[in-house]
């Protein structure tokens, strides 16, 4: 075991940190530091003994150690704690919240110069005080030290909180109540693990390079996909929950099914096959993300704006972009040096819009289940389970037509099967499923929607999810005698309902926290690193241009992406129309919020302040 080295800082007594050493390994060195000088401690008999006890046993002792500037109390070489203890930090006297507050703020700060990247804190404190959910009961957020908040402003994630046990550290007193040799009260308290958290770092959209038959062309990536594209989850060296729960799919399937897996194309779709899109969904048009793809004959050198990645997994034959044959420019649109050619094309919103060229192709094996699996984007408004970008997976089995009505029971009953079994894996052991797989006809076309309720997010939250779809209308021009069906699903919803992830931007995460919890070939509850993260609101009007329509969709984009998906949700709040100019307001009401970052005060405020001038320049209406 490699050694570890501890810091104490605020002890009183020094009674906690004497108990604490009893239980050491010989690994790990202790530093005990306090707030009073040497003399201060002179009176005080019990101080003077457990000082003493604590050198005998080799560990360090400092006096006069201010907890908000630990960096002055120790040369750069002897930094670098894996573990800050904090025992009930206090202003001293009648101090309120706020002064507390300030205190707390100051030490997590101070924190982040002498901690180890993968070090902890732990603030003990009395009960309600944190200001948390684990608090019992919990306060007002106002009238807390809201210690999540404070944490943030150091970059610290609250990552554990659990009752403090003083029997597990005997013969500790703790003391210092109102700057008095008097107890806190410590029924209830509690014990806060802080870790830091990634930083927010000002990611550019990246100019993408792919390659159609031997030219290069070039493209934007919107900016609310930035750090989405070319993840690889799917890939063969993952161990991310989405391919787990796509292999296990597949795995069971082919128990019943003859398979053949099938490499997905490229996600880009061009201008002029727009009739691939709407052939499933005549709305789909209006959900996908348009870029341009320019011509590229340069050695291509990225502008200043974005960085550069050749996309390899986004090869396509150079015919499938239906290019243009005379080089043009857009004069709409901004064009990078090098440029002499420019078409449009669509990030694919679905996978359905793969499922013709795979029916159609010459090696099609009726009977056998032929599977697709890959990244799909989609505009869509904020909400705690629509995402701009998740991983679909597409089944497509041909079967006799006289044979339909046994073989799609066949399938939905096997899939129906196989999603039961694993949406129940973790569910609580006691506890009574009380609902299942559904599929629900829809009958505006042979389409059914397969839903499932979502009891693994809390019993606030009992809506039906749509997971995915199947399709019974495809048909064949070689293939005239057969049938098709086309199964589609979103496998990161999926992924959230098996492990009980209660937020879909986890899936994204950097944070190498997130994979520690998935074992291979287990499923087991995900237990989240970051833990009750604070949340602001934030209101926004604007006068609407009478010329222009309001795109509430785009709006919803706009936000993911100023704030870089910290903005969960977006209510309407009012509309507003002046008497005399007939201008039309609309008010709206913004909640910020991350799910594995610390997020600050000031940081929403500057996300606030970015998109109002940005809803100025982009959607054409005027901030109030």
């Amino acid at each position: 075991m490699a050694p570890r080295r501890l810091l104490l800082v605020g002890e009183g007594n020094f009674s906690f940190a004497v108990a604490l050493s009893e239980t050491l390994d010989p690994n790990t060195s202790l530093t005990a530091t306090c707030p009073q000088r040497s003399a201060d401690l002179a009176w005080d008999l019990v101080a003077r003994e457990t000082i003493q006890r604590l050198r005998e046993r080799g560990n360090e002792v400092r006096f006069g150690v201010d907890c908000t500037h630990l960096a002055d109390a120790f040369e750069p070489q002897d930094r670098e704690f894996d573990r800050i203890y904090f025992n009930f930090p206090h202003c001293g006297r009648k101090a309120g919240v706020a002064k507390n507050r300030e205190l707390l703020a100051k030490f997590f700060r101070s924190c982040a110069d002498v901690l180890a990247e993968d070090g902890e804190v732990h603030v003990a404190l009395c009960r309600g005080q944190g200001g948390t959910p684990a608090d019992k009961p919990m306060r007002e957020w106002h009238n807390s030290w809201q210690v999540v908040a404070m944490a943030a402003l150091g970059g610290f994630i609250l990552s554990d909180v659990h009752p403090f046990n003083c029997e597990a550290v005997p013969g500790y007193r703790c003391t210092g109540y109102r700057s008095q040799d008097k107890s806190f009260h410590i029924e209830g308290a509690l014990n806060h693990i802080f870790t830091r958290s990634l930083p927010f770092e000002s990611l550019q959209p990246r100019i993408s390079r792919i390659k159609l038959g031997g030219q290069w062309f070039s493209f934007l990536e919107p900016e609310v996909l930035v750090g989405k594209l070319n993840r690889g989850f799917l890939e063969a060296p993952s161990c991310h929950p989405i391919k787990t729960i796509n292999e296990k799919l597949i795995a069971e399937l082919g128990k019943a099914f003859p398979l053949k897996r099938l490499k997905c194309s490229s996600p880009l779709l061009p201008q002029g096959d727009a009739s691939v899109l709407t052939s499933h969904n005549p709305d789909i048009l209006s959900t996908a993300f348009w870029v341009s793809l320019h011509e590229d004959n340069s050695d291509f050198e990225s502008p200043t704006s974005g960085t550069t990645q050749d996309m390899e997994d986004f090869l396509v034959s150079f015919s499938e972009l239906s290019l243009p044959k005379s080089p043009r420019r857009d004069s709409k649109e901004e064009a990078h040096e090098g440029t002499y050619g420019q078409a449009k094309a669509c990030l694919r919103p679905s996978l359905l819009v793969h499922s013709q060229a795979v029916i159609q192709a010459p090696d099609f094996l009726p009977g056998s289940l032929h599977i697709l699996s890959g990244p799909v984007f989609q505009r869509c408004c904020i909400s705690p389970f629509t995402m701009p970008a998740f991983h679909e997976t597409l089944y497509i089995l041909g079967f006799n037509k006289h044979l339909k009505d046994s073989c799609l029971q066949s399938l939905l009953d096997h899939l129906k099967g196989i999603l039961d079994n694993l949406l129940t894996q973790t569910w609580l052991e006691g506890s009574e499923w009380s609902s299942s797989v559904e599929f629900v006809f829809q009958p505006t076309g042979e389409r059914y929607m397969i839903t499932v309720k979502s009891q693994n997010f809390g019993p606030d939250c009992v809506k039906d999810l749509i997971i995915g779809s199947v399709t019974t209308s495809a048909t064949s021009v070689i293939h005239k005698d057969q049938c098709f069906v086309c199964v589609s699903m979103n496998l990161d919803l999926l992924a959230m309902l098996v492990w009980g992830i209660s937020d879909w931007r986890m899936l994204w995460t950097s944070d190498s926290r997130f994979l520690k919890n998935f074992a291979p070939g287990k499923i087991e509850p995900f237990k989240s690193y970051s833990l009750y993260p604070p949340y602001y609101v934030h209101d926004i009007s604007f006068w609407l241009d009478e010329k222009k329509r309001f795109d509430e969709v785009e709006f919803h984009t706009l936000a993911r992406a100023v704030s870089q998906d910290t903005v969960i949700s977006i209510e309407f709040l009012s509309r507003f129309q002046h008497p005399k100019t007939e201008q039309v307001s609309l008010c709206y009401r913004l909640t910020y919020q991350t799910c594995d970052k610390a997020l600050t005060q000031q940081q929403v405020a500057s996300m606030q302040s970015q998109l109002r001038k940005e809803i100025q320049q982009r959607l054409h209406v005027t901030p109030r």
